[in-house]
């Protein structure tokens, strides 16, 4: 094993069409598009994480692979320290050796699940962790934590190694999605990816004996202060184009972060009218299975990736 991508998957990287966006840039060479992102391992931190839902954390978390940079810009992402474009990468450097070892060590305190978190952007880098793993004899449960700005065509290739989809869907407002991700299209791309994810798992989660899911889908929707029309058209298409009967994490935690401060409508917290709106649609649509934060959450959700265990 080594640092670097070889073969097919590497090749991928070399006209880089991974995301919608098309960049197709050559990673390989360091001519690099939209994402920053070179041909190494972009990683920023692997740890076991507690914060999850309760399904995918369970008694003793999931080793979550956070990738630096992302193919979306939301000005007001929480993860805004690993990805932002305009930061320098020295994390491409990680050897795959020691990705694995430090997996591995997560892996033998009981914890039977690798979450990949952005990965969008690096697909090969994720195969390549996943095929390492197999080779040593390691099958642990795979949760596929993205943005959904993603190609359908990817979630199809996905089926048989993905156990678990963890997709967001950010907005049913194209200008919103342009506005404040710098992702044109988003509501048509997310829904096709949410609707391929729905063909492969349906509405039912498969649960092991401790109650942690093995195979599924579950959406998440942050709710954005001033913008909770979105939400509701969010969840309609969820409730009315896929069942009301999907797992939805219905996630409060905004918080505006230095970069929007000062905005008109993303520089505060949610309020409490708002949220209950929010959570009156979602009753009103049928929805049943699922999790809803708490108001206060927002402040239990601050991580900081400049310590080894960003949410501790």
């Amino acid at each position: 094993m080594s640092g670097i991508l070889s073969g097919d998957l590497l090749a991928q990287l070399g006209n880089c069409t991974l995301c919608p966006r098309n960049c197709g840039a050559d990673r390989i060479s360091g001519k690099l598009g939209y994402c920053r992102s070179g041909a190494g391992f972009g990683i920023s931190s692997i740890f076991p994480h507690r914060g999850e839902e309760p399904v995918i954390s369970g008694p003793h978390g999931i080793c979550n692979i956070f990738f630096t940079h992302c193919n979306m810009q939301c000005i007001f992402c929480q993860n805004y320290q690993i990805s932002r474009n305009t930061q320098s990468d020295a994390a491409d450097q990680i050897e795959l050796d020691d990705i694995i070892r430090h997996i591995e060590a997560i892996l033998d305190k009981g914890i039977n699940a690798v979450g990949f978190v952005s990965p969008s952007h690096y697909l090969p880098q994720m195969k390549s962790i996943a095929k390492a793993l197999e080779s040593r004899g390691r099958n642990p449960i795979y949760v596929f934590n993205t943005n959904s700005y993603d190609r359908k065509e990817t979630i199809e290739s996905l089926e048989s190694l993905i156990g678990v989809y963890l997709p967001d869907l950010k907005y049913m407002d194209e200008s919103l999605a342009v506005e404040y991700s710098d992702a044109p299209g988003y509501p048509e791309i997310a829904t096709a990816v949410l609707r391929e994810m729905y063909r492969q798992k349906g509405a039912n989660i498969v649960l092991n004996e401790e109650g942690v899911i093995e195979s599924g889908l579950i959406i998440r929707h942050l709710i954005l202060p001033g913008h909770i029309e979105n939400s509701k058209a969010c969840l309609r298409f969820i409730a009315e184009e896929l069942s009301p009967s999907v797992h939805i994490s219905l996630m409060s935690q905004y918080y505006p972060t230095p970069h929007v401060a000062g905005h008109p409508k993303l520089g505060r917290y949610l309020l409490a009218e708002e949220y209950e709106e929010v959570l009156e649609e979602f009753e009103r649509l049928g929805f049943w299975r699922g999790w809803v934060q708490e108001l206060d959450s927002p402040h239990c959700y601050r991580p900081d990736f400049a310590k080894p265990d960003a949410f501790e």
